[in-house]
């Protein structure tokens, strides 16, 4: 019997669709069938190109029989209100993070898709990397003995590239907190077993003109001990890619020594010429052949420390470090660029087979209570507890990227 065939429609086509249109379009087994967007330049670009049926709203391509899942990447306060409706209409739903801005939202958008009886992934997130995902799987193998703590910092120029109105107010989702942070609370949560129960947190806004949390430092703690800081800073200052030999998130050698180059060009451009620049960050063209990114993905520096080593994220995969010195741990090449294949090989999974995802919509409920209580822990300076979070599913494919072992490669 031949694979099923998965019939995906995309509902809103700007940056974060692009990014992950070469993934969807490598799946052997997904098909891109209907595509939504506000703007009818950009739709009708996308629809000649793919040569699909395109709409205005959600609310149509839902109605779309050819369709059997979506993938959202709209703003952020549409996250819920699209994932219910999609449901509603029993189509399968990845929908990028955050899931939603308040967990009453996230609850709802769960009870609709059990309901319906359809399956919810959330992501992209760097949690889905395959070094992380490696990293997870050494550390629940035991080889090293028990996790003690994970550390990982980003610094990037986020706040300042070209942003909407909303993107820069916390209260509609702006900011590092909902846009950045999942993607380091989820890759802590994934190598740390799931489980965090309390967060204390401090947060900045450092520049007037972009009102908006810019950067953090959160101490995590885990029900079984593990600690973990997380720290981010978008400010375009400090470049952590200098740490990867200028290796970019994506997996892509960058310039050099660009540092203050984002906000130089916003204040060039002008108010004006941000809604522009970020209008051009859309969709544009097809993507062009399915090449993978020359090194792997990552976001910035992660370390995990157990009692016989430390494992860090490196350029090929990881790095571990024990009593023998240092060894490579190399896991799957990309093969796309950007390589989210193992978003749509999860969701595809799960839209098939009726099994929940590792990165389901509870997983993706417990990451946004972990940035929630980041921000208020930030407003009132104390620790806050947390009572939604669920552990990992080692059983729903961690280890299938890949050499897993950390004496894999080591050398003699």
């Amino acid at each position: 019997m031949s694979p099923q065939t998965l019939r995906l429609g995309l509902i809103g086509l700007g940056r974060a669709a692009v990014s992950i249109l070469p993934s969807i379009i490598s799946h052997p087994h997904v098909r891109i069938t209907a595509a939504a967007d506000r703007e009818s330049s950009v739709r009708d670009r996308f629809g000649t190109d793919f040569d699909v049926p395109t709409y205005a709203d959600a609310e149509e391509l839902v109605a779309d029989s050819e369709v059997d899942a979506v993938y959202i990447s709209t703003p952020h306060q549409l996250h819920a209100s699209q994932t219910i409706l999609a449901a509603q209409n029993k189509k399968h739903v990845l929908v990028e993070k955050p899931m939603a801005l308040s967990l009453e939202d996230c609850e709802s958008m769960r009870q609709a898709a059990a309901d319906h009886g359809v399956q919810i992934v959330v992501g992209h997130t760097h949690a889905f990397d395959r070094p992380i995902r490696a990293m997870r799987a050494i550390i629940a193998g035991g080889e090293l003995g028990q996790l003690a703590m994970i550390n990982t910092w980003n610094f990037t120029s986020f706040l300042w590239r070209p942003r909407r109105p909303e993107e820069l107010d916390t209260r509609r989702g702006g900011g590092i907190i909902f846009n950045q942070v999942p993607h380091q609370i989820d890759m802590v949560r994934l190598i740390g077993g799931g489980l965090v129960t309390s967060v204390r947190s401090m947060t900045w806004v450092l520049e007037p003109s972009r009102p908006t949390e810019g950067s953090h430092a959160t101490f995590l703690q885990f029900q079984d001990g593990v600690a973990a800081t997380v720290v981010y800073s978008g400010y375009d200052f400090f470049d952590t890619d200098e740490f990867h030999g200028w290796i970019d998130e994506e997996g892509q050698r960058k310039t050099e020594n660009e540092n203050g180059r984002a906000r130089r060009a916003l204040k060039t451009a002008g108010s004006n010429g941000e809604a522009r620049l970020k209008d051009q960050g859309g969709y544009r063209r097809y993507p062009s052949a399915n090449v993978g990114a020359s090194q792997q993905p990552h976001f910035g520096i992660l370390i995990a420390s157990c009692e016989k080593g430390d494992i860090r994220v490196a350029s090929t995969g990881l790095a571990v470090y024990d009593e023998h010195g240092m060894s490579d741990v190399p896991v799957d090449p990309p093969v796309a660029h950007p390589d989210k294949t193992s978003v749509i090989d999860e969701f595809y999974r799960s839209a098939t087979t009726g099994r929940a995802a590792v990165h389901d919509g509870a997983w993706g409920e417990a990451t946004l209570e972990v940035c929630l209580a980041i921000l208020e822990s930030a407003k009132d300076g104390r620790e806050i507890p947390l009572s939604r979070q669920v552990k990992v599913r080692d059983s729903e494919g961690m280890s299938s990227t890949g050499p897993v072992s950390a004496t894999e490669g080591r050398r003699g």
